[in-house]
């Protein structure tokens, strides 16, 4: 196979495109699909240098694939990454990109405002195998520094955060993170790849759940992790190996074809975001709306410093609690009710009862999740459409 993508730097939009794209003898256009679990070799001699490390090549599709190589190496030129691996899902990115690194004994500190399956893997999960943990108000300096240890590994936070848009200063947390010798590992999901770059501002591990903004059209499953080369050959390459939350080689493929055109649908859906959270902060009939690029989202100037745009969602508070909240969500019509996001068409949840359900009450009151709470994921559809149907929606409430 060869390597077609040349020397030159390619900006964002042309590296989506042409990216980590590996040819094989017969030319293709388009990526190739390697759908095979293993990989023959010459000679016995061939193989045992290949297990050794001696000669380059891929052993079996559980540690590497062409197609799934193809794609981590987009993602690395598109967050500015050494090394990258890719995960059948957010979730076993997540896990992944923790477990690794810490053993019992340790202590991990994660903002406090996570998407539940976070939480569970950092208390339950880790928590089973020893490893300690302390939540914190991430928008909180002083919070940070005051949960520190002597025995702390990681810090997590997700920015923006799932579901009500806070944002952390992620520069001032790395700081104070790496003060103690501790790594940061960021959720870049809500901001996506195209308008924040969380190892520029400091962080040492940045995770996706590709299903969302990087497929995009509701098709498949996907995550990834990306950081130094040394990070991953120190602490990640051996876990990922042994423990096997590989990418189906066709979910990378589709996933490549969801890279081509990332940079224009996070454009589209960013613009039509920010159009539906001022239509509902003027429509005086919304309790509150929360959207990073408007002025009045609490965290708006650490927004505009290390975020390019507001992104893709909005989270809105209904003053009604959830019969208001369910009848709003039940008189859409173009705007689907589902829980995930970044896809092509309009998505709107209610976390209370499906995202952050398992979660104590008083963890969501603590978190802002109110029974009145809706996030809307912004798609691909004309705006004026997803403005007529969310009027329609209010006067339904």
């Amino acid at each position: 196979m060869s390597d077609t993508t040349g020397k030159r730097a390619l900006r964002p939009a042309t590296a989506m495109v042409h990216g980590g794209t590996m040819r094989s003898g017969f030319g293709e256009t388009s990526e190739a699909l390697f759908l095979t679990q293993g990989f023959v070799y010459d000679t016995a001699e061939a193989a045992e240098a290949r297990f050794k490390g001696d000669e380059p090549g891929f052993i079996y599709s559980r540690y590497s694939n062409p197609t799934t190589r193809m794609f981590e190496e987009r993602m690395m030129l598109l967050e500015g990454a050494e090394d990258a691996r890719a995960t059948a899902s957010g979730m076993a990115a997540v896990a992944a990109a923790l477990q690794c690194q810490v053993k019992a004994g340790d202590h991990i500190v994660a903002a406090r405002a996570l998407f539940g399956s976070c939480r569970y893997v950092i208390e339950t999960v880790l928590g089973r195998a020893g490893v300690e943990s302390t939540f914190v108000d991430g928008r909180d300096l002083d919070q940070w520094r005051a949960a520190l240890r002597p025995n702390t590994k990681v810090a997590f936070l997700e920015s923006p955060t799932n579901p009500t848009l806070e944002v952390i200063d992620i520069a001032a947390v790395a700081e104070i993170v790496h003060s103690v010798g501790a790594r940061l590992v960021v959720d870049n999901v809500f901001a996506t790849p195209i308008w924040q770059k969380p190892l520029t501002l400091g962080a040492d591990v940045v995770i996706y759940s590709a299903t969302k903004h990087i497929d995009g059209q509701g098709r498949c499953l996907g995550g990834v992790i990306l950081s130094s080369k040394d990070w991953i050959d120190e602490n990640l390459h051996d876990y990922f190996r042994h423990t096997g939350p590989s990418l189906s080689p066709f979910n990378a493929w589709t996933l490549l074809k969801g890279l081509e055109t990332l940079p224009l649908r996070v454009r589209a859906q960013t613009d039509s975001a920010a159009r539906i959270a001022d239509h509902l902060a003027g429509s005086g009939k919304i309790a509150r709306v929360l959207y990073p690029g408007r002025e009045d989202h609490p965290d708006h100037a650490i927004a505009r410093r290390q975020m390019g745009a507001g992104s893709t969602l909005v989270a809105f508070e209904l003053s009604g609690g959830k019969d208001a909240a369910f009848r709003f969500s039940n008189a859409l019509e173009v705007i689907k009710i589902s829980n995930n996001l970044g896809d092509a068409k309009s998505l709107i949840t209610h976390p209370a009862t499906t995202t952050h359900k398992n979660l104590a009450p008083e963890v969501r009151a603590e978190l802002g999740i109110g029974d009145g709470l809706l996030r809307l994921s912004a798609g691909l559809e004309d705006v004026e459409d997803l403005l007529e149907d969310l009027e329609a929606a209010l006067a339904a409430v």
